[in-house]
């Protein structure tokens, strides 16, 4: 599959790093193509890794989701799967939530896109090893179009998560406070970042 990676930072590079490994062929849209990339992959510029992908994924920083997303031209149709989270620079709360969420405002500036929330919830530095003493982490994920989530419900899976489709994009309301609140216990209540969450079934 031909993969657009937005953003070559933690998550971004992890997951373009994983999926080219698993024979994907990765594009990293970056300001300055000619810099290095991490792992697989190569550079290009923003416009030219959305052209090129099939699936696009959005993992910059939120304050340069919009900018971003104005230089990828027109994106209808894409698959574009959105990993930001519209965090506070002291990473004290959201700068969007209850009444809508980052998710929804990505599907706003990307108009035409297929946008799924999904890689928000967890440490980049768990994507590689999501097994936890014998438990697999659950990957969260929502959006409106059946056929993308199951795209990237595949992509998931193939870096060992248990997905888990938490139903229509307005539910990123309620992943972004999750990916707060990982934070939170991992680096403020000094759980440390190897933690994750499962839902457990009956």
């Amino acid at each position: 599959m031909k993969i657009g990676i937005l953003g070559s930072g933690n998550v971004g590079g992890t997951l373009g790093e994983l999926w080219s490994a698993r024979g994907h062929e990765v594009v990293f849209g970056r300001r300055d193509p000619r810099a290095p990339t991490k792992g697989g992959g190569r550079s290009a510029t923003v416009h030219e890794a959305a052209q090129f992908a099939q699936v696009l994924v959005l993992a910059t920083p939120w304050r340069a989701a919009h900018e971003t997303l104005a230089a990828c031209g027109d994106l209808t149709g894409k698959i574009l799967i959105d990993c930001t989270n519209p965090l506070e620079d002291d990473l004290s709360g959201l700068t969007i939530g209850h009444t809508t969420s980052g998710g929804e405002q990505v599907a706003h500036w990307a108009a035409g896109a297929r946008v799924v929330k999904c890689f928000n919830s967890l440490g980049a530095q768990n994507f590689a090893q999501p097994a936890f003493a014998g438990q697999t982490a659950s990957m969260l994920f929502c959006g409106d179009d059946r056929g993308v989530k199951d795209v990237v419900s595949k992509l998931g899976h193939e870096l060992g998560f248990d997905m888990l489709d938490c139903g229509p994009l307005s539910r990123a309301r309620l992943l972004e406070p999750m990916a707060l609140l990982w934070i939170s216990l991992a680096y403020k209540e000094g759980l440390g970042p190897r933690i994750a969450f499962k839902l457990l079934r009956g």
